[in-house]
């Protein structure tokens, strides 16, 4: 039975994606993975793309995969991709969804703009509870600001260039919700034009967040995609 690994996105665990395991687990070997200081699971140092890159490969290593299947939500899209860049014979093929591609100074000042622990308190309680709950035992304070340092170093340096993509030869599903208010369409077609085997799936109805997404026809269009020969 093939490998399917699920990566969650920046602020996000594994618990997330518990639906996906279901939907796949009849056809796939699941792993949920949590990155280090996300979903309970023990800081490892700053967080960057490279670091849980680095902690996927290990993780693998561990259990003995090579040749797997990925899914990347957001953040963890990146993630795959920067191993399939380095790494390639630990990955077959990479779904991404709502992952953005795009840094500079300007994005990423927009971005951290949101991950103010005190004004998401005051404002969206129930969105602080929620991150409160997800992290637990670790201070979810601490994973927005370690969030907010990565991003900024994304604006300053982008891990991942559009020679990269080129030299990234797996097959990649790049989605994007048509709906999406953090990722551009843009964006994720400059990438797929410049991945070298790369589809483009516009997830209609479908906004950021992973809750928001269409999930019925996304898990159709994922399991069309993964199992193609």
């Amino acid at each position: 039975m093939e490998h399917l690994v699920l990566l969650h996105g920046a602020l996000g665990s594994k618990e997330q994606l518990l639906p996906f395991e279901t939907f796949f687990k009849s056809k796939f070997k699941v792993h949920l993975v949590n990155f280090s200081g996300h979903g309970g699971a023990p800081f490892q140092g700053e967080f960057s793309i490279e670091q849980f890159a680095a902690e996927l490969k290990e993780y693998l290593d561990e259990n003995q995969l090579t040749e797997v299947a990925v899914f990347g939500y957001s953040m963890g899209g990146y993630v795959a991709l920067y191993l399939a860049r380095h790494y390639p014979e630990y990955i077959k093929r990479i779904i991404t969804l709502g992952t953005k591609f795009h840094w500079d100074n300007e994005t990423s000042l927009i971005e951290v703009g949101k991950l103010n622990p005190t004004n998401i308190e005051q404002k969206v309680p129930k969105f602080a509870e929620v991150l409160r709950h997800r992290h637990q035992p670790n201070n979810w304070h601490e994973v927005l600001l370690a969030t907010a340092d990565m991003m900024l170093r994304l604006g300053q340096k982008n891990v991942l260039t559009n020679s990269d993509y080129e030299q990234i030869q797996v097959p990649v599903l790049c989605c994007i919700g048509d709906l999406d208010e953090m990722v551009t369409l843009e964006e994720t077609i400059y990438v797929y034009r410049a991945l070298g085997n790369a589809n483009l799936f516009v997830v209609p109805n479908t906004k950021h967040p992973i809750e928001r997404i269409n999930i019925d026809v996304f898990l159709t269009a994922m399991m069309q995609f993964l199992l193609k020969k």
